[in-house]
């Protein structure tokens, strides 16, 4: 599937960008993003799936007989993309690196599923499983300690360790 960047407005996830007024939003909120990052986004988003090669982003983002680290500048360009999207590399949700090659948008665009053969990465559903995991364990220790207060009229009980037969106190109340 391909995407035309001069679309008014293109979305993914809970983002949307706008190329014509350059703008990127979540939920509704601007997102600040520069002009290179913008540049690679959309390049990313004319061929979700596929690879864009370094050197195509390279002549896109730089003409021809501009002088630039080259390496680093789109290695920031990348890194402040994914900061603005809220991802790293380690764990990608949008933009997957191909090592020495260049990069693929990997999540689905415009409420489409991703290409065939491309492997998404669920984090936001660990994510929210994650949380609501922490929650109930947090809620559960909550009780226990309540239960035990409660239990002690509210005074701290002697915790002790057993050794060699003598009982030694660690906490006193």
């Amino acid at each position: 599937m391909s995407v035309n960047p001069s679309s008014r407005i293109i979305r993914f996830s809970t983002f949307e960008v706008n190329f014509h007024t350059g703008e990127l939003r979540q939920r509704g909120q601007k997102i600040r993003l520069q002009e290179q990052p913008l540049q690679v986004l959309a390049a990313l988003l004319e061929r979700p799936g596929e690879l864009v090669t370094r050197e195509e982003l390279r002549s896109r983002l730089w003409p021809a007989d501009t002088f630039v680290d080259f390496d680093h500048s789109l290695n920031a360009a990348i890194k402040r993309l994914r900061d603005a999207l809220g991802e790293s590399a380690e764990a990608p949700i949008f933009i997957e690196t191909l090592a020495r090659r260049g990069y693929r948008f990997i999540a689905p665009v415009d409420g489409c599923s991703p290409p065939r053969g491309i492997a998404i990465d669920h984090a936001t559903k660990r994510t929210k499983s994650f949380f609501l995991l922490h929650r109930f364990v947090i809620t559960i220790v909550s009780a226990f300690v309540v239960a035990v207060l409660v239990q002690t009229d509210g005074k701290c009980i002697a915790l002790g360790v057993f050794f060699e037969d003598r009982h030694d106190l660690l906490l006193t109340g």
